[in-house]
C-alpha cells in the first residue's frame, strides 16, 4: 500500500472532524459558532478530495452529507448576524 498526497488530504480532514467532535466533547466549542461548521466542513471537504481518488460511494455519500449540513449551518450564521431592515 503507498500512501500519496490524497491519502493525507483525506487523513487531515478526518483529524479535523474528530478534532471538532472533541472541542465540543470539551465544551470548548458551541455547536452554534460558525467555527463548528467551518471545522467540519473543511474536514468533509477533504475527505471528499480523497475519495474523489480512490471512491467509496458510501463514504462519498456521508462527507457530502456532511459537508451539505455545515454549509447549511454557515448560511444560517450568516444570515443570523446580518443586520435586519427595521
Amino acid at each position: 500500500m503507498s500512501y500519496e498526497w490524497h491519502d493525507f488530504m483525506g487523513n487531515l480532514g478526518v483529524a479535523m472532524i474528530l478534532w471538532c467532535y472533541l472541542l465540543l466533547q470539551l465544551q470548548r466549542l458551541d455547536v452554534s459558532a460558525v467555527s463548528y461548521s467551518l471545522y467540519n466542513g473543511i474536514g468533509a471537504a477533504l475527505i471528499i478530495v480523497s475519495l474523489v481518488i480512490d471512491f467509496n460511494l458510501s463514504s462519498f455519500i456521508i462527507e457530502i452529507a456532511w459537508l451539505a449540513i455545515s454549509l447549511y449551518g454557515i448560511c444560517r450564521w450568516w444570515y443570523q448576524r446580518s443586520p435586519k431592515p427595521q
